[in-house]
C-alpha cells in the first residue's frame, strides 16, 4: 500500500477525492502554545485571587486563538486576548480587546501587552 501514490489509490485519474483534496488545503488551527498560556494563566489567576475574573474560555480558530475572561459565565466577555499571526510583521500578533471592542494594547510581545492588566500605583495624600 505505501508504494502506490496516492492518486492511483482513488483510481489512477491523478486528482484526489474532494474530502482528500480538502484535508490537503486547510490550515491549522492557530493556538497558544506553553510558554503564551503560562503568562496568560498567570495574570487570570492573580485576577482571579483577587475577586474579579471567575472564569475563562479558549478558543481555537483558523486564522486566532482567542483567551476570554468573564467575570460571570453567563456574562459576555470582559476581556479577550488574542493571538492573530496574520497581523505579526504589522502591529503584532497580540492583542487585549475590551468588552465593547476597544484594542486596549497591542504588540510583538505577549509579556508587554499582559500588561495592560497591571495595576498601577496609587499615591494618597497622608495627613
Amino acid at each position: 500500500m505505501s508504494d502506490v501514490e496516492p492518486s492511483e489509490r482513488y483510481g489512477g485519474s491523478g486528482l484526489l477525492p474532494a474530502a482528500a483534496r480538502n484535508a490537503q488545503q486547510q490550515p491549522m488551527q492557530i493556538s497558544f502554545n506553553r510558554k503564551e498560556l503560562d503568562l496568560i494563566l498567570r495574570v487570570y489567576g492573580r485576577r482571579v485571587a483577587e475577586g474579579e475574573w471567575r472564569d475563562y474560555a479558549i478558543d481555537h480558530l483558523r486564522d486566532r486563538a482567542v483567551f476570554s475572561v468573564f467575570r460571570r459565565t453567563s456574562e459576555m466577555p470582559l476581556y479577550r486576548i488574542e493571538k492573530n499571526p496574520k497581523l505579526a510583521r504589522r502591529q503584532g500578533a497580540y492583542s487585549v480587546i475590551a468588552t465593547g471592542g476597544a484594542i486596549l494594547k497591542r504588540g510583538h510581545d505577549l509579556a508587554n501587552v499582559l500588561r495592560v492588566f497591571e495595576k498601577k500605583a496609587r499615591l494618597s495624600l497622608v495627613e
